[in-house]
């Protein structure tokens, strides 16, 4: 498939868009479409001397707010300069007639999204512990910025936040619905018949995980991408999601997510949380619940994308076990809330 055939990306109408936002780019334009992306759609763009990433919405079925480049575009503007290391924002463009959906362009960063345990263990425990330990410290930096003080003061609505993640995932998850998932009800019913009180407002990534982190050759964070579910609310989710994730890349299901923690010298579960809450005065008393809420969010995410797989709308590999993985992520959802 050549360039000018890459799904979801016209370079000709690019070509036309680009001297706009960046007037000394080229008119020959080249793209490749970044492997393992399973929700936005993620290209190296080039025009032989420069280099963007251009990231737009996935094709076919797309839930309302789920993949939204405004949001995206605006946060990691919004954390230029701040103890979080973000690319630089290029150019952001709202007009679908360009590629058929919003899009924007933003730096190329260097640096490695590790996903899987095999290319930690190449690196040794010594450094994957590091690399852990910077993935934590670089989450609690995030949760310490004031979103008022960098802009952010209306990016969300934070009060009653947690309710209405138990009410969108539902949402979300009942727009996906292509089987019955009785465990998915169970898991909801237990979640909004007790939400927790909220601890102190913050930035909310909403898909904090090591493979959206960038890491360089010194094991440390040149960027945190993927900010397309990022909002303000409970920071506290973040930290459960990715702990979900590592738990679901601890069973059959991993391949499908990541397994990174799996790997010798990554801190274990409860060196996580006792360095963020090190780092942190957030109340972690019902943490389990907090847990079983990632596992039902997790659980819609991907439920979402299996619906998009077996509509045909999904471009890339790896979306065969997305189905059957949700199946473990729930259970772990049921077992962490009854627990706590």
């Amino acid at each position: 498939m050549s360039a000018h055939q890459l799904p979801g990306l016209d370079l000709d109408r690019l070509a036309a868009w680009l001297p706009g936002a960046a007037p000394d780019a080229g008119a020959e334009l080249g793209a490749e479409l970044i492997a393992g992306g399973k929700s936005n759609l993620t290209y190296v763009l080039t025009d032989g001397t420069h280099e963007w990433i251009l990231r737009r919405p996935p094709l076919g079925h797309v839930l309302a707010t789920a993949h939204d480049m405004g949001r995206e575009f605006r946060v990691m503007s919004a954390l230029q300069g701040t103890a979080v290391p973000v690319p630089r924002t290029d150019a952001f463009c709202e007009d679908t007639d360009v590629l058929g959906a919003p899009f924007y362009l933003m730096e190329r960063c260097a640096g490695t999204p590790y996903r899987d345990a095999a290319e930690l263990v190449e690196l040794g425990p010594e450094r994957t512990r590091a690399i852990s330990v910077e993935l934590v410290d670089v989450l609690t930096a995030l949760h310490r910025i004031d979103p008022a003080e960098v802009g952010l003061a209306d990016f969300g609505r934070p009060a009653g936040y947690l309710g209405r993640q138990v009410a969108r995932w539902k949402k979300q998850l009942e727009a996906s619905y292509t089987r019955d998932l009785p465990a998915a009800d169970e898991l909801h019913a237990l979640l909004a018949a007790d939400v927790p009180p909220e601890s102190a407002t913050g930035i909310v990534h909403g898909d904090y995980r090591l493979d959206n982190v960038l890491i360089d050759a010194d094991d440390r964070a040149t960027a945190v991408l993927d900010w397309e579910m990022a909002t303000l609310g409970d920071p506290l989710s973040d930290l459960a999601l990715m702990l979900t994730y590592h738990r679901l890349g601890a069973g059959a299901a991993g391949a499908v997510v990541t397994d990174a923690a799996l790997a010798p010298g990554f801190l274990g579960e409860d060196e996580i949380v006792a360095a963020y809450a090190a780092g942190s005065d957030r109340d972690l008393s019902r943490f389990g619940w907090y847990l079983g809420l990632a596992a039902f969010k997790l659980a819609a995410i991907l439920e979402g994308i299996h619906c998009r797989h077996l509509a045909g709308q999904t471009v890339g590999e790896g979306f065969a076990g997305i189905g059957e993985a949700i199946h473990p992520l729930l259970d772990a959802g049921l077992s962490a809330i009854k627990e706590n």
